[in-house]
Parts: C-alpha cells; structure tokens; sequence
C-alpha cells in the first residue's frame, strides 16, 4: 500500500465526521442565506491569508533529507498568492464589507486551526503541515464547484462571487494528484504518522471552522 492509500484509509473515519456536519447536509438543501455565505468566506479570509506564511515556514524547516519538498512548496507559494485578496472580492460582490474583514477577529475555531498549523511546523513537524494541505485541498477539489453552484442558484448571486470556490473545485484535481506523488515520496514511518495525525486533526479543526458560519453571521 502507497502511503497516500494509507493516509486514506488511516483517516477515513474522520473524514465520515467531517462531512457528516450538519452545515454540509444544510448545503446540499440549499438551506443557506446570505450571511451564511459572506461568513463562509469572513472566516475563510482569515485562513487563507496564512496559507502563504505558512509555506514559507514549512519550507524553511523542512530538515536535510527533504530539501526536494523546497520546490514543490514554492510551487505551492506560487499558486496561492493573492486568493485572500479573491476572497475579499467575492465577498464585496456578495454584498459583504470587504474592507471591513481584514480588521476583524477571526472566530475562535478559525483562530485555533491556523494556530495549530503553525504549532505543528515550528515546534513538532513541518510535514504536519501537508495534513492541512490534504484536508482543504481535498475537500476543495471534491465539494467546492458543486457547492458554488448550490449556493449561487439558492442565492441569486451574480458569478463574480464565486472565483474563490470555483478555483479551489474541480479545476484543482491536478493539485490532488501532485499531492499523491508527494505523498509517495515519503518513506519514514515517523513522517507519515505525524501526516497522518494532522490529518485526523485538520478534519476535526476546519469542521469547526465551517460549522461556526452560522454562528458568526449573528454575532
């Protein structure tokens, strides 16, 4: 078995967890508002402004026997710059405040993930940090297209709203299988645990994040 299989298999269960949220049943239902979709993407600016600071660290720490991770990290760095800012956009189109939310906190749950992203890298593992790659890529790739389609019909919102999650849906299954090449690469099972409790962590932390949407948009 390839270590992307296991990494698969290891994290199966949460990943059943994590797609068993009620915000995804509510999703598929159409049952979402407006605020429901500008805080989506409130607290998704406030995570993925660290995506790149968070390579960058990754990168930096990455010990001997990984230095060919280097290029493969700043072709992520490359691919990821500036989606904050299509963040910002697409919440404007979507009648949120977008230069409101760079000066607002992040809420809680989305605070504690991107804490313990940077935990992992500079104080446990820097490959830890390819959990969290795996876990909102993969979760991109397979839900993000349908999801903008679901929300933009039960909302009326014009395309322009949605260049964040149509660029992390179905156009990112090249990443996924960069990723699995990467994955295979690694041999040490010391590694692969710590990827694989990232993992097992991620789902449990982004869950959180996509769950407090609704709870954010009343505060």
């Amino acid at each position: 078995m390839s270590f992307f299989q296991r990494l698969i298999s290891e994290t199966q269960a949460e990943q059943q967890a994590f797609l068993s949220r009620d915000v995804f049943r509510k999703t598929r239902e159409a049952d979402v508002s407006l605020g429901d979709y500008q805080a989506f993407l409130t607290q998704a600016y406030h995570h993925v402004k660290h995506t790149v600071p968070l390579l960058m660290a990754c990168g930096s720490r990455l010990p001997q026997q990984y230095h060919w991770l280097q290029s493969a990290v700043a072709e992520y760095i490359e691919e990821e710059i500036g989606h904050e800012q299509w963040i910002l956009n697409d919440l404007g189109a979507a009648g949120g405040e977008r230069d409101r939310v760079p000066y607002i906190k992040p809420h809680p749950s989305t605070e504690v993930m991107v804490a313990y992203a940077y935990h992992q890298i500079e104080r446990v593992n820097p490959l830890a940090f390819f959990g969290m790659v795996h876990v909102l890529e993969g979760t991109s790739t397979a839900m993000a297209t349908e999801t903008a389609a679901i929300v933009q019909q039960a909302l009326n919102l014009p395309d322009n709203a949605f260049s964040y999650l149509r660029s992390h849906g179905s156009l990112d299954i090249e990443h996924v299988a960069f990723f699995e090449r990467l994955m295979n690469k690694i041999t040490d099972p010391d590694d692969q645990d710590c990827i694989i409790h990232a993992t097992k962590m991620f789902y449990r932390l982004y869950g959180e994040v996509l769950s407090s949407a609704v709870e954010v948009k009343d505060e």
